[in-house]
This record gives C-alpha cells, structure tokens and sequence, in this order.
C-alpha cells in the first residue's frame, strides 16, 4: 500500500499542472456550494431574527368604516368593535380559534421620570395572556396577572427602549413610579423592545385603562390566536366566514372589505414560508449545479488523464501488472486529489461563511421607522459540508473507475502502439 502510494505521489508530481486543474475544479465546487448555502441561510435567518417576537399565528381585527350601504343603513358608518365580537370569536371559532384576546389603547400619552419624558407614548390595556399570545418577552419583573385585573391596579410594563429613555441614570426600572398621561403608576416588569421597530408601548391592566378612561363595552383590537388553517385557500375561507359572523353583529354588507381592518399575521406567516422554502431550494438548486460543473471537471481531467497514459498502462500489463491493479492505482489516485483538495475547499467555504458572519453579520440597516439586521448567521451545518465533501469524493473515484476500466480493455500490443 505504502509503495502504491509512493507510486501516486510521484505520478501527481510528474503531472502538476493536470493535478493543480482537478485540485482547482474540487476546490471551486465546494467552496462556491457552502458559500451559497451560506448566503441563503443569512438571509433566512435575518427574516426569522427581525421577525422574532412575532406570534405568526395571530389575527388581528380592527373596526372600519362601511363603504357600502345596508338593509337601508347608508355607508361612511364607522365600525366599533365590542364585547360582542369577543364572545363570538370565542363560541363560534372553536376549531380554528385557540384564543382571543381584546385590547383598549390610548395613544398620545406623555410618560415622564422626573426630568425625563417621552412626548407620544401608548398605554394599552391587556389581560395576562397578551404575552404568551404576542410572544412578549419580559426581562425583568413580571408582566400584567390577574390580581392586577380584578383589583384595576395602576401598574405597567415598559419597554427596554422606554427605560433607556426615561431611566437616563440606569439601573433596574422595577419599582419606580412613572407619570403616564399624567397618573402615577409603579412599573412591574420590563419587556424586550424588538429591534425592528422603536414604538413606545405601556402595558396595563385592561380593567384598569378601561375605567380610567371610561372605554365602555368597546374594544379597540382584538388579537386571535389560530390553528387547523395550513393553507391560504383555508386562511381566505375562514377570514370570509369570520367577516360574516361580524357583519350579522354590526349590520354591515359582509363583502365590505373596509368594514373591518385586519392584519392577517397568520397569513403573512403561510406565504413567508413558501418563499423561504422557495428561496432556501433555490439556494440549493445554485448550489447543486455548482458542485455538478466541479464534477464535471474533475471526470474530463481524469478522461483525458487516462487517455493520456493509455502506454504507461500498456506497458504495466506487459511486465505482469493485473487489470485490477491499475484500476485501483487511478481510482485511488481520484481519491486523494480528491479528498485533498475537497478538504481544501471545504476549509475555504467554512472560513469565508465566518468572514460573513463577522463583518456584514452585525450589520443593522436604519430605515427611520425601524432598524433590522439583513444578514444573520450566514454558515453551514458541518454536516453539509461533510457530505458534500464526500459526494465530490465519491465523484472524483468513479470519473477514475470507468475510463481506467475502458483503458485496461485494450489490447496490450494496440496500448504499447498509443
């Protein structure tokens, strides 16, 4: 074995320049597919981080205004939600609807510290399941419970983004007293503010925001958490039976499309799917090919190399050499051009998909509105690349096998002729 390797290391040293081209083929190949795959996974993972704190299975619904007359009612009637509308979605959605959960809000609210304040904050009333529904994630303290509802305490959660602009001196913002529109309330707990967008939200009990600012019976949205609608066929069915159910409540033309506002976050969820599945199989599509046109160099090279020792190959049958024996001698000369430079390739594509990571990976676009990072984690499971490897190996050893098969089928007196 050591002689035959001995044997191929001399032979790839009398041909370098054929060694250097297969070596460049297997090393491009790989290197183009984990820096592809690379590219498509930041990208995939800059939309599931930027939309992180998204529950992608919510509905949200909001009152409108009729464009269309009805049963003599005349349009321009703006819609109201109300405790109505929370009880149907609750009794008449059991299959689709796991949750629904309705919010008061009032906005333009001035929120002070001390010196400290923010000109146009929200208040917005809730009820404890808000946070697991919106997937609000508290990083101090406690977010609304239900001894807050029943005793319509004046308590709140804030933002990471608020207490930086309040807190100026910094530590822990449980506790402290906060004006909001002009009432005390004691801050409980601190939620994480998403990075994409810079809003300026105060949780509070829903009774309590209800009572202060006389609310009534009426609700200003109303989030619904879904299940069973896996399809946008499904999504669209339900959305129009959902808008009738409603339209008998309000007395509006149930195909008014501007009777109720709804933003369909589990809709967006299902057509965001599809296209990073598009996009991810894309990527891989791209990348495929490009380990393809590696193969394809490398079995052309190793063609026209066995062609080329088509004599070499006479003569070592007439000094006794079995056919077996210089078929194993090219494949295994495959392999380890192969597996050399593959490992080469691999080394590359890994080290550039970190150069990413480090340098465009932390990188935040400032778009005024919201902030968002375009590129995230831009790497490869090893286990791709591994396997890829071992693909442009196994490659590499058949586009030796054949060619060397055909060769050693030649007559020895017609090869010694080449």
């Amino acid at each position: 074995m050591l002689e035959l390797l001995h044997e191929i290391k001399g032979t790839l040293r009398r041909n370098m320049m054929r060694t250097i081209a297969t070596g460049f083929a297997v090393v491009s190949g790989l290197f183009l597919l984990i820096v592809l795959q690379g590219a498509g996974n930041g990208v995939i993972h800059s939309f599931q981080y930027n939309m992180g704190n998204f529950a992608f299975d919510a509905v949200h619904v909001f009152g409108g205004r009729t464009t269309k007359p009805w049963e003599g009612i005349k349009e321009g009637r703006f819609i109201r939600l109300d405790d109505r509308d929370l009880e149907m979605s609750r009794r008449h959605f059991p299959n689709q609807i796991t949750s629904a959960i309705p919010t008061v809000n009032q906005d333009g609210v001035i929120a002070s510290y001390g010196a400290h304040y923010i000109n146009s904050a929200s208040m917005v009333g809730v009820y404890p399941e808000y946070a697991a529904s919106q997937a609000v994630e508290i990083l101090e303290g406690r977010f609304i419970n239900i001894m807050d509802m029943t005793e319509k305490r004046k308590v709140c959660v804030m933002g990471s983004n608020s207490c930086k602009d309040l807190f100026k001196e910094g530590g822990s913002a449980i506790g402290r007293n906060v004006k909001l529109g002009g009432i005390l309330y004691t801050v409980v707990g601190k939620y994480k503010t998403d990075e994409m967008f810079s809003g300026s939200n105060f949780y509070v009990p829903y009774t309590t925001l209800c009572t202060i600012y006389n609310k009534g019976r009426f609700i200003d949205e109303l989030t619904m958490n879904t299940q069973n609608i896996p399809t946008d066929s499904a999504m669209e069915q339900f959305m129009k039976e959902y808008t009738r159910a409603t339209s008998y409540i309000h007395s509006f033309d149930p195909t008014d499309e501007r009777a109720l506002w709804i933003w369909n976050q589990a809709g967006d969820n299902i057509q965001m799917n599809r296209a990073m599945s598009i996009l991810n199989k894309a990527f891989w599509i791209l990348g495929l090919l490009t380990l393809l046109s590696g193969v394809v160099s490398v079995s052309n090279i190793m063609l026209i190399s066995v062609k080329e020792r088509t004599r070499e190959f006479g003569i070592r049958r007439a000094i006794g050499a079995r056919p077996w024996n210089i078929i194993s001698m090219v494949v295994l000369e495959s392999v380890v051009i192969t597996a050399i430079f593959g490992y080469i390739g691999m080394l590359l594509g890994i080290f550039f998909c970190e150069w990413m990571n480090a340098t465009v990976g932390n990188q935040v676009m400032d778009l005024g509105v919201f902030q968002a990072k375009y590129f995230v984690d831009p790497t490869v499971d090893l286990h791709i690349c591994f396997q890829a490897t071992i693909v442009i190996i196994i490659a590499g050893a058949l586009a030796g096998f054949f060619p060397a098969r055909k060769s050693v089928k030649v007559k020895t007196i017609d090869a010694l002729r080449a």
